[in-house]
């Protein structure tokens, strides 16, 4: 999980959720531009199951809404940017009184249609049992694809660790797979249940959710020309002006 500490008062918490199989660590790139870009804390956290982040017993947006609710301070004021499956907890978060205070929601790259088909899919994998690898690479090159990072961050990179987990000299993900159960989204009821602004945003060329299918639900839609499904890793700044209206 990253955490930038530095609380500037008054000002609303930066609370940026990725998707599924990453971890926190993939917005530790953002440090530097959150400095100078970001007047108040921001705080990054492991999904649970995910990273460090201890499974749930069974897996929905509003387990996952509460055990980030539990990561905040009493009273904290937040600014929502969620990446995929971090986009949708922000909605939950933002959908129900959990004691802290959503001012906004920037949903990026929120997959809004799902097939019976991939349903399916997102079944078998969270049933599947733990796949263990002998090297590091191997369970890092593992990380990058379930992650949707391949090609973006290089199996080496620190960002990465978070994501593995060593046992007795072989590595898994630290991913819980039942996490894939966790569902398609009722977004429509998410977003009848919220007061404050939200933005769905996608990358012009992220091949999970069209501009079409994000038009449907009457909130802003922002696209982000040139970029795919992890915009936020292909271009920090681009993302983070999304939020300049709650800077």
């Amino acid at each position: 999980m990253a955490d930038e500490s530095d609380d500037r008062a008054g000002r609303s918490v930066l609370l940026l959720l990725h998707g599924m199989g990453a971890t926190g660590d993939v917005w530790l790139p953002w440090a530097p531009l959150l400095e100078q870009r970001w007047p108040g804390r921001w705080l990054a956290p492991d999904l649970a199951g995910h990273g460090a982040s201890p499974p749930l017993p069974e897996y929905s947006f509003t387990g996952l809404a509460d055990r980030v609710a539990g990561s905040l301070g009493a009273g904290d004021r937040v600014v929502v940017l969620g990446h995929s499956l971090g986009g949708v907890v922000g909605l939950a978060l933002a959908a129900a009184s959990r004691g802290v205070v959503v001012d906004a929601v920037v949903g990026l790259g929120i997959k809004a249609v799902w097939s019976p088909e991939e349903l399916a899919r997102a079944a078998d994998l969270a049933a599947r049992p733990v796949t263990w690898f002998v090297t590091r690479d191997e369970a890092a090159r593992r990380y990058l694809r379930v992650a949707g990072l391949t090609g973006l961050l290089a199996p080496d990179q620190p960002a990465v660790d978070a994501g593995l987990r060593q046992v007795d000299g072989r590595w898994r993900l630290a991913m819980d797979p039942a996490a894939f159960a966790v569902g398609e989204p009722d977004l429509t009821a998410l977003l009848a249940a919220i007061d404050v602004p939200v933005v769905l945003a996608r990358g012009e060329h992220d091949p999970m959710v069209s501009d079409a299918q994000l038009k449907e639900y009457g909130v802003p839609v922002a696209t982000l020309p040139g970029l795919g499904h992890n915009a936020h890793v292909e271009d920090p700044a681009a993302v983070l002006a999304l939020l300049d209206p709650w800077r």
